[in-house]
């Protein structure tokens, strides 16, 4: 119970620290890198959510791929 909770919170910081250093970072580098932080953190939040399908097609898809992509053309540009 309690293990969850500090779970929850640590999970809900780390998505919404992700999601302000996506808008208010300069370097689209690590804008990027704070967006995969965020997907983490939302993928976290589906676990405790008894979501695993959501949260292994969040990190699958969203933190594996697209963001490998996303950051293989900021580092091309």
């Amino acid at each position: 119970m309690f293990f969850e909770q500090l779970l929850f919170f640590v999970a809900g910081i780390a998505a919404l620290g992700g999601a302000f250093g996506v808008v208010t970072l300069r370097n689209q580098f690590y804008s990027v890198l704070s967006l995969i932080a965020h997907l983490l953190g939302l993928a976290v939040l589906f676990l405790l959510l008894r979501a695993e399908f959501l949260a292994a097609a969040q990190v699958v898809v969203y933190a594996g791929a697209v963001m490998v992509l996303y950051l293989f053309v900021v580092a091309y540009i």
